[in-house]
């Protein structure tokens, strides 16, 4: 892989890749998709590929960051408030999704919520 690239962000679809694809070349910054095709084929393997990733070059990551997170959904708690991180503070968490047992792979939404920061990277439990 060229070293010019880097990645902005995985995902486990390749829909939610494309949106963010299409929403920064909206914004004029080139966008690749690595793994997209694999990901399409064989679905299950999204775990092993390490998801969908989009690769901007490194002179526009900044940039392409800064349109992500304007995009991003934040996690907010059972009460409508941003999740914030037991570990740095910040309210940016997302949605972590382990898979570790196949009935979550199957079905993510019967998982135990996990939130992870999207700051410090720190994966904390719903009411940690």
């Amino acid at each position: 892989m060229d070293n010019r690239f880097v990645v902005l962000e995985s995902f486990q679809l390749v829909a939610d890749a494309e949106i963010l694809k299409l929403k920064l070349e909206s914004e004029g910054i080139p966008v690749f998709l690595k793994d997209a095709n694999i990901m399409q084929a064989e679905p299950f393997i999204a775990t092993a590929t390490g998801g969908v990733k989009v690769l901007v070059e490194k002179e526009d990551f900044l940039r392409a960051n800064a349109v992500y997170d304007a995009l991003r959904q934040y996690a907010l708690d059972k009460d409508g408030n941003p999740v914030t991180c037991p570990n740095c503070k910040a309210t940016r968490s997302e949605r972590y999704f382990k898979r570790e047992k196949l009935r979550y792979r199957l079905f993510p939404f019967l998982e135990p919520p996990r939130y992870r920061c999207t700051q410090c990277g720190m994966i904390t439990a719903a009411g940690s």
